[in-house]
C-alpha cells in the first residue's frame, strides 16, 4: 500500500516516468498476489522485506525497479508500515471491544432486578443487582475503546517523506500520499517521525490496562462459578474437564483471562525499554518493536471475543443469590438501617454504632437484623426496596442501570462509528 501509493506520486510529481510509475505499481500488485498465495521467494541474502520487493522488481523491470525507492528510506517506509498495520488492528480491536460492551449491555438488560451481594474486602457489603455489577464492566471496557480511539487519532499521520533522518530534496507531495493512505496529516518533524514509536508504546499500554479488565472479569467468573459462590454456572462447552476427577468442571477460560494479562504486561515493558535509551534518529533497535505487538494484537483477538461469548452464555442461579443477599442475619441491610436513623436526626457516627450493636446481636443470636426504614419486610424484600431507592446516577435502581446499559451501548457503536469514518 505504501509502495504504490509512493510510486504513484512520484510519477504525478515528475521525479520519474510516468511510464515507469505504471510498470512499478502493476508489478507491485502481482507481488501482493504472489505475496498473499504464499508464492513470493524469499532469499537469505534479502537484508530485509523492503529488499526482498526491490528485488523482483528489478528482475522483472531493469533499473526502472530500482526508481522506486527515489525519495524513500527505509527508515520512513517501516515507520509507515507499523502505522498502517497497527491502525487497522486497533480498529479491529475496537470492533471487538465494542461487542463486549455490547454483550454485557444486553445481558444486564435481563438481569436488571436480580439482587446480589455488591463486595468490598470481597466481603458482602450491600445489596445490588447483577446488572448493576455487569454495568461496571461495561464501563471499564468503554474506558478502554476511549483508550483506543485517542491513540488511533494521535497516530493517523504518514511520516512517509521522513527519508532516513532528514527527509529529502525532491520536490515529493506528502500531503497527496498521506490522504491516499487514510491519514490525517503528516508527521512534522522527520528526525522524530522515523524513530517514533509511541504509537506502539501507547497501544501496548493501552492493551494493558484492557488486560487488567479482562482479567478482573475472569477473576471474578471463576469466583461467581465456584461450588462455594454457586452464583452462576458455565456451559460445558466454555469449560474443561479434570482428567482425574469426574466431578469437576473447571473455568479454564475465564483463568486464561486472567492469565493472558501476564504476556501482555510483559510485551509493554519490552517496549518501553527497548525505547528508553535511543538517541535521535533510527536505531535497529527499533527492530524489536513488533513481535510484541504482533503477539499482544492475536492475543486480543482471541481474548476479547472469548471474554464475550462467556458474558452471553454464563448462567446466573437466583436461589444462590437471593441467599447470599439474605444470609448472616440481614446484616447486608446494616447501611439501610443506620440512614434509617440518620433521617431520624441522630449523626451518622452514633447511628452506626448503635447499628453495630444491633448487627452483633442478631449475629450472635442468629435473629435477622430489623430496619426501621423498611418495617416488617423479609430481607430480599427489604434489599429490594433499598435498591430501588438508590437512583442517584450510578446507583443500582433498575430504572437507573438500564438507562446506564442504553447509554453504554450507544457510545460503544458511537466510538466504533467514528472509528470507521476517520479511517
Amino acid at each position: 500500500m505504501g509502495s504504490i501509493a509512493h510510486v504513484r506520486m512520484l510519477g504525478k510529481c515528475r521525479i520519474i516516468s510516468k511510464a515507469d510509475a505504471r510498470r512499478i505499481e502493476r508489478e507491485l500488485v502481482h507481488i501482493r498476489r504472489l505475496m498473499e498465495m504464499g508464492r513470493f521467494r524469499f532469499k537469505p541474502e534479502d537484508e530485509d522485506i523492503h529488499m526482498a520487493v526491490e528485488r523482483v522488481l528489478i528482475a522483472a523491470l531493469g533499473p526502472a525497479g530500482g526508481r522506486l525507492h527515489t525519495a524513500r528510506s527505509r527508515n520512513d517506509q517501516v515507520a509507515l508500515d507499523l502505522r498502517l498495520y497497527l491502525r487497522d488492528e486497533g480498529c479491529k480491536t475496537l470492533a471487538h471491544l465494542a461487542g463486549l460492551v455490547k454483550t454485557l449491555a444486553r445481558k444486564g438488560q435481563g438481569h436488571l432486578r436480580l439482587l446480589m451481594p455488591a463486595y468490598t474486602h470481597l466481603q458482602r457489603g450491600q445489596a445490588t443487582t447483577v446488572a448493576h455489577h455487569l454495568a461496571a464492566y461495561g464501563e471499564m471496557f468503554l474506558r478502554d475503546m476511549g483508550r483506543f480511539r485517542d491513540l488511533l487519532i494521535r497516530m493517523n499521520v504518514s511520516p512517509l517523506g521522513s527519508g532516513a533522518c532528514t527527509g529529502t530534496s525532491f520536490p515529493i507531495d506528502r500531503e497527496g500520499v498521506a490522504r491516499a493512505l487514510g491519514f490525517s496529516g503528516v508527521t512534522q518533524n522527520s528526525l522524530d517521525a522515523v524513530s517514533d514509536r509511541d504509537f506502539v508504546m501507547e497501544y501496548q499500554a493501552a492493551a494493558a490496562i484492557l488486560a487488567v479488565h479482562l482479567s478482573r472479569l475472569g477473576e471474578e467468573v471463576v469466583l461467581w462459578t465456584s461450588s462455594e459462590f454457586a452464583f452462576a454456572s458455565l456451559p460445558e462447552n466454555l469449560t474443561s474437564g479434570s482428567s482425574m476427577m469426574p466431578n469437576k468442571r473447571n473455568p479454564d477460560g475465564a483463568e486464561l483471562l486472567r492469565a493472558k494479562s501476564g504476556r501482555i504486561f510483559g510485551n509493554l515493558v519490552r517496549i518501553l525499554t527497548v525505547m528508553k535509551g535511543l538517541p535521535l534518529a533510527y536505531n535497529k533497535d527499533l527492530q524489536e518493536d513488533k513481535e510484541g505487538v504482533f503477539d499482544t494484537v492475536d492475543t486480543l483477538a482471541v481474548a476479547l471475543p472469548f471474554a464475550a461469548r462467556l458474558v452471553e452464555r454464563i448462567r446466573f442461579h437466583p436461589a444462590a443469590l437471593r441467599a447470599a443477599v439474605e444470609g448472616a442475619s440481614g446484616g447486608i441491610l446494616a447501611t439501610e438501617a443506620a440512614d434509617a436513623l440518620v433521617r431520624k436526626g441522630i449523626p451518622f457516627r452514633k447511628a452506626h454504632g448503635i447499628v453495630k450493636a444491633r448487627v452483633d446481636e442478631a449475629w450472635r443470636w442468629g435473629k435477622p437484623l430489623t430496619v426501621d426504614a423498611v418495617g416488617p419486610l423479609s430481607v430480599e424484600k427489604a434489599a429490594a426496596k433499598a435498591v430501588e431507592s438508590r437512583r442517584l446516577a450510578g446507583g443500582p435502581a433498575p430504572a437507573t442501570v438500564a438507562k446506564e446499559l442504553r447509554g453504554i451501548e450507544r457510545e460503544a457503536a458511537a466510538l466504533l462509528k467514528a472509528a470507521g469514518k476517520g479511517f
